[in-house]
């Protein structure tokens, strides 16, 4: 939460993208009624500092966004049509290749837009939009891997009973409960942080609707609203990463357990990379909402949510099919069909 306490000056933050852009879009953002102000919109500050890299964001976003949209498509595709992927596992690799999909959307197309567009708006319908889904996914994505955990835990440790602890209504409910998660969190959050009052400025210092820099905007009271973003961020953290953890525990001690070393070996690929993609996913929340106090803190944010958002989604599917032999071995048969 130090990223909250670090909002620097908001006319200064205006200043760098420039006054005359924040203007243009003044009349949108807000629309008066006598003596008060009724708020229509907001504006994105964006990268304004980095004004003459724009296009070249631009161009590097935009070959990340559809390389993401390709490789978790495809991802998607080729467990449905391969007999051989349709194991709770890979149930559970497309669910989180739809959630990459739907999560990196919510931001990375308006993102896109304000990169090349003098009008860096968004309607206050789309603000809420924009934070709900975004927020419903990236939580539901936590869930995912903390299930995906589990999955590994019941295959390895419990080999015998694999079918039957993890069967498909299992796997569905494993996969609704983390869709639910996500819905309720996002629905607190979003809830709470819109109903606030916000009269300091309408410039959100960053490239699309996230609840830390749009509190810093409120008038209001928001004690209440940093309190639940505490308290479910962290019990999120907290459940996902022990689940995971806890899980990995077992696993090692049932790996270090088998005699020969090519089923040692066999026995760790399966969970090799899991393991890889919520290392990269868990480390990144934890650096954007445990960094220390610094005076680039909004920066650093920025940079960790383009990673979070933008860059993981694309990862995901490039971890799973080259540390995956099951998945390079589908994806070979379906290259031999049409080449």
């Amino acid at each position: 939460m130090q990223y909250i306490k670090n909002v620097s000056c908001i006319p200064n933050q205006i200043t760098e993208v420039g006054e005359q852009e924040v203007e243009k879009n003044r009349l949108f953002v807000a629309t008066t009624h006598g003596n008060s102000t009724e708020v229509t919109g907001f504006f994105l500050l964006g990268f304004g500092a980095q004004r003459r890299f724009l296009h070249v964001l631009f161009i590097v976003f935009l070959l990340l966004y559809v390389t993401s949209l390709v490789g978790n498509t495809g991802t998607i595709l080729l467990i449905k049509t391969d007999s051989r992927l349709q194991t709770p596992m890979y149930l559970f690799l497309q669910q989180l290749a739809f959630i990459d999909i739907c999560y990196t959307s919510a931001i990375t197309p308006k993102m896109l837009q304000n990169l090349i567009s003098e009008n860096k708006s968004v309607s206050f319908v789309g603000c809420v939009v924009q934070l709900w889904v975004y927020v419903t996914f990236a939580t539901s994505d936590c869930y995912l891997l903390a299930a995906m955990a589990v999955d590994r835990y019941v295959a390895i440790c419990k080999p015998l009973r694999y079918p039957t602890v993890m069967s498909r209504r299992v796997c569905i409910q494993l996969a609704a409960g983390s869709y639910v998660m996500g819905s309720i969190n996002s629905s607190v959050h979003t809830g709470f942080t819109f109903a606030l009052s916000f009269c300091k400025s309408h410039a959100i210092n960053h490239f699309y609707c996230d609840v830390p820099p749009i509190l810093a905007l409120s008038c209001s009271n928001t004690d209440i609203s940093l309190m639940l973003l505490v308290v479910f961020v962290g019990f999120k953290l907290t459940f996902t990463v022990s689940v995971v953890i806890f899980s990995y525990i077992y696993i090692l001690a049932a790996i270090l357990k088998i005699s020969s070393t090519a089923g040692r070996k066999k026995a760790f690929s399966t969970c090799a990379s899991h393991l890889t993609a919520v290392t990269i996913f868990c480390g990144t929340l934890f650096y954007m909402y445990l960094q220390p106090r610094s005076n680039n803190s909004q920066d650093n944010m920025k940079v960790a949510s383009i990673f979070y958002g933008i860059v993981i989604p694309m990862l995901n599917p490039l971890i799973y099919s080259l540390r995956n032999k099951e998945v390079k071995e589908a994806l070979k048969v379906i290259g031999k069909k049409f080449f």
